[in-house]
């Protein structure tokens, strides 16, 4: 893997990591109970994107 893509790999972790934050938080804080366990369970989902993509990016 070229050091360009693991610098794009490193970029879509972060931008997963920021939209997995910006849900939890709007998860927690203002939205119903469905919503709130959705949304968790959608920014869990991110989370573990992230990581696969960051681990990617250090390999």
């Amino acid at each position: 893997m070229s050091p360009l893509d693991k610098m794009w790999s490193s970029f879509v972790a972060i931008g997963l990591m920021a939209g997995a934050s910006v849900l939890i938080v709007y998860a927690r804080s203002r939205a119903r109970r469905i919503v709130r366990v959705l949304g968790t369970l959608v920014a869990t989902i991110l989370l573990l994107l992230a990581v696969v993509y960051a681990l990617v990016a250090l390999v």
